[in-house]
C-alpha cells in the first residue's frame, strides 16, 4: 500500500486538494468541477472522474514524465479515500464519452 499525503486548504475544500507522493515528488492537484474553475495547463497529464452526480478533475503538478499508472494509482487512492468507490477514470472530459 502506497502512502501518498493529502494537502487542503481547509475543511470544505477536502475535493479541492493535493495529493503529494514523497517517493517521486509528484503532486497531483484534484480540482471539484461544481466548485472550481479548472484550466488545463500545458506540459501537464489530466485525468477526470466522475461518480454519480460528482465530476472531479486532476491535473499534475511539475510532471516530468512520470509513469501514468502512477498518475492513476494516486487518483484511485484519492478516490477511495474520499469514498467515491463507484468512480470512473477518464482521459478526456466525460461530457465527450
Amino acid at each position: 500500500m502506497s502512502n501518498y499525503m493529502i494537502s487542503i486548504a481547509n475543511a470544505e475544500a477536502l475535493k479541492n486538494a493535493t495529493i503529494h507522493d514523497p517517493r517521486s515528488k509528484l503532486k497531483v492537484k484534484a480540482f471539484d468541477m461544481l466548485r472550481s474553475r479548472f484550466k488545463p495547463r500545458k506540459g501537464e497529464v489530466q485525468f477526470f472522474v466522475t461518480a454519480g452526480e460528482e465530476t472531479i478533475a486532476f491535473e499534475t503538478q511539475g510532471y516530468r514524465r512520470h509513469r501514468q499508472l502512477l498518475i492513476l494509482h494516486m487518483i484511485s487512492w484519492y478516490c477511495m479515500y474520499l469514498g467515491l468507490i463507484e468512480a470512473q477514470i477518464h482521459s478526456t472530459w466525460p461530457a465527450l464519452h
